[in-house]
């Protein structure tokens, strides 16, 4: 086997051990979807704007959005993730309004449709470089992943009983590292470090010397980093002295790429 065979063989086997993931994240979101009252698709969701009709929504377009990407990288053809930035806006808001069966059902058919893209891809095409919607560009492999990122971050948002402390953890521990990083020279932040005891992890946000310091599980740090907590759950460090509240102690962090 060649080095460009093993490199290969070794991207189809990350993708396809993230998608053994995306699967159980689908299953548990169908769960729940299906356990809500007929009612609950126009509440709020967790979402500033939102109702959890718009999530549902969002979540079976970006499925569909990745089997254009799926496909460009199978047949070598340019296809973007969505036809146009108002086409994407488009897609949710008409179908933010439907009814809790069809929510479901879209939800099924796009996981389907998303399942049966990624199983035509030979080991070759999960290392082609593909475009993201805001431009940047990343290797096939790293489609599935994204796709559980959607499902469990907006699975949260859904505000239906899922949290961040069902996260996995390999999703949570890679985002800490990955927002962490994000979030590192972010100005006027004040130094502070983050230490996931449970996971072994430590990281440092901001300039200078350490202002706080700020510990936690790696589910409840990620989940602050990501806006989908206020620091509930973390214990703050001020020079040496516990802070009474950690959310009155936290800075605001920008949204998160």
């Amino acid at each position: 086997m060649t080095d460009a065979q093993t490199a290969a063989r070794s991207d189809a086997q990350s993708a396809a051990a993230w998608l053994r993931a995306v699967v159980e994240s689908t299953e548990q979101l169908l769960a729940d979807v299906a356990e809500l009252k007929p009612e609950a698709v126009a509440e709020p969701s967790a979402l500033p704007g939102w109702t959890r009709g718009h999530v549902l929504a969002h979540i079976s377009r970006n499925a569909d959005s990745l089997v254009n990407l799926l496909d460009s990288a199978r047949t070598g053809r340019d296809i973007p993730q969505y036809a146009s930035p108002e086409a994407r806006d488009q897609g949710i808001e008409e179908g933010a309004g439907r009814p809790l069966d069809e929510q479901l059902a879209d939800l099924e058919a796009s996981h389907r449709r998303f399942m049966d893209a990624a199983a035509l891809l030979p080991d070759e095409a999960w290392s082609v470089q593909l475009k993201h919607r805001s431009g940047y560009l990343f290797p096939a492999h790293e489609l599935p992943y994204k796709r559980l990122l959607e499902l469990e971050y907006h699975h949260v948002d859904l505000a239906a009983g899922h949290t961040p402390a069902h996260w996995p953890d390999t999703m949570a521990t890679s985002q800490f590292t990955r927002l962490a990083a994000q979030f590192r020279a972010v100005e006027g932040l004040p130094g502070m470090v983050l230490v996931a005891e449970d996971a072994g992890l430590r990281e440092q946000l901001g300039a200078g010397e350490p202002e706080l310091t700020v510990e936690g599980p790696v589910r409840a740090l990620t989940a602050w980093l990501s806006g989908r907590a206020d620091g509930d759950g973390l214990q703050v460090h001020r020079g040496g002295e516990l802070v009474s509240d950690a959310r009155t102690a936290l800075p605001e962090l920008p949204p998160m790429l």
